[in-house]
């Protein structure tokens, strides 16, 4: 049997709780209310459990965004969330590199996200939350566990999508 390790997608939603972005320290989902304590809880638990910790493009800029337009202390909060992306640049445990995506972003994938992306707009499913799927997605067919992290429904939706993918065996 063929063991396969545990990957959490980490959503905007959520990490912008974990990092308290103000005005955006609870968010509410199907499961119930995510607030810091749940998100930290959650973290140290999959922390414990050896999961890797992944951050879609879509996550980084749309955190960003969020941090960049918040009231209070943005440098420090710019600088916690800076440290998070040189873990993931750097595969620091738990997270993982971000190059892993680059596959995502080519021409041919480009090509492939425009002639997709118009049916699940018209569902209001985002851009963003599209491909944070097909970062589910790469990470599924790799033979990995998949988990998106999210307080959206919408996006906890489409995680079921990911599922009904046949995998790739691990060689």
């Amino acid at each position: 049997m063929i063991s396969t390790r545990k990957v959490l997608i980490i959503d905007t939603s959520i990490l912008c709780v974990w990092l308290k972005v103000p005005n955006m320290t609870a968010c509410v989902s199907n499961s119930g209310t995510w607030d810091f304590e749940r998100v930290n809880s959650k973290i140290q638990e999959e922390l414990e459990n050896k999961t890797t910790f992944v951050l879609p493009l879509a996550t980084i800029i749309e955190t960003g965004n969020h941090i960049s337009q918040a009231n209070g202390d943005v440098f420090g909060l710019a600088q916690r969330f800076c440290e998070l992306l040189r873990k993931t640049a750097n595969e620091e445990t738990p997270w993982s590199a971000f190059s892993r995506q680059d596959e995502l972003w080519t021409k041919e994938k480009l090509l492939e996200l425009a002639d997709d992306w118009a049916e699940p707009a018209s569902r209001k499913i985002s851009i963003g939350d599209f491909t944070i799927k097909n970062v589910a997605s790469l990470y599924h067919q790799m033979g990995e566990n998949v988990e998106i992290l999210t307080g959206d429904h919408g996006l906890k939706t489409l995680e079921a999508e990911v599922k009904l993918t046949p995998r790739r065996r691990k060689k």
